[in-house]
């Protein structure tokens, strides 16, 4: 079995990128009670066992970047969605490490 492959950034450089309006998606594959403590503004919420079902409300010609707590799951998903032929970068570090804007609540 040939792995897959996919990039990888910490949350500083997400950020960053974030400020400058780069086009991507920001992926939230954390449970729906870590979503709800805090999130990215933006983001689309999928939970990593949600995903494989829900791969259709994703664009796979736009750079998807995973998040996760600490960087497990969203490593999982990368993985996953690399193997679909998505472009994807795992949030080095997740949630833990984010120091931007986090908006609370229920996904839209």
């Amino acid at each position: 079995m040939t792995a897959v492959s996919f990039n990888e950034q910490f949350p500083s450089d997400i950020h960053e990128r974030l400020k400058n309006k780069d086009r991507m998606i920001i992926l939230d594959v954390r449970e729906q009670e870590e979503w709800e403590s805090g999130h990215i503004p933006n983001a689309k919420h999928i939970p990593l066992n949600e995903l494989p079902e829900r791969l259709q409300e994703l664009d796979r010609q736009t750079e998807t970047v995973v998040v996760c707590r600490s960087g497990g799951r969203s490593s999982k998903a990368c993985e996953f969605l690399a193997a679909q032929g998505y472009n994807v970068t795992n949030m080095n570090g997740g949630m833990n490490k984010w120091y931007g804007e986090v908006e609370t609540g229920k996904s839209t």
